[in-house]
């Protein structure tokens, strides 16, 4: 595949997999060294095995770091403070990119960033919609619910009025006690249904954790 093809192909997307390129009757080696003499010119930058952007003087568009982290590991969405930050739950600035998903436990770092990735069961994969993050790009990010509880979760001791107090909860109009519960018991998880409950206070209009 020549260069100009490429662009045609794929100069608007923000991140894409060498798989695109894989299909029909094309050689996989080939592809594959292509890809590597485009990355060495420059034209490239390669976030992982398999996944590219084009470089910025051919770019068209910035790829949103949730679109990027969906495409690092497969089958993730972004949760946890990331996903809590963007619906403006809580205040913090969050330097990472932090998913769950069915695939094991990484940290990724490349040239947009460093993005985490923590393991959850299947079962526990609910919660997340398929959202317009940047102008024509979407990736899944879980519910502000669903990502404190996915944060719970994962996080020792959470489940504590210590814990959920220090989370400084803010914008709570964004969130529903309701909703909480019901992914809660969704999970049927005991530490999830506790943390669901003590959290419910901060939810309301009264503020106060009982």
């Amino acid at each position: 595949m020549k260069w100009e093809s490429l662009l045609a192909l794929l100069g608007h997307e923000p991140v894409f997999s060498s798989a695109l390129m894989l299909a029909g009757n094309v050689s996989v080696a080939q592809v594959r060294l292509q890809l590597s003499r485009w990355a060495k010119a420059g034209r490239l930058l390669q976030l992982r095995r398999g996944v590219y952007i084009l470089a910025p003087a051919w770019r068209k568009a910035e790829p949103h770091p949730f679109l990027v982290a969906n495409m690092l590991q497969r089958g993730s969405c972004v949760s946890l403070q990331s996903a809590l930050a963007f619906h403006g739950v809580i205040p913090e600035h969050v330097p990472v990119v932090t998913s769950v998903g069915p695939g094991r436990p990484e940290t990724v770092r490349n040239p947009l960033g460093a993005f985490q990735f923590s393991h959850v069961a299947r079962g526990l994969l609910y919660g997340y919609t398929r959202l317009e993050v940047a102008p024509r790009q979407f990736a899944f990010v879980a519910c502000p619910e669903k990502a404190l509880l996915d944060l719970v979760h994962l996080t020792p001791g959470a489940d504590s009025p210590a814990y959920l107090c220090e989370l400084r909860l803010q914008n709570t109009d964004a969130m529903s006690a309701q909703v909480l519960h019901e992914l809660a018991e969704r999970s049927g998880r005991p530490k999830l249904l506790r943390a669901a409950r003590l959290a419910g206070p901060l939810l309301s209009a009264e503020g106060e954790l009982l």
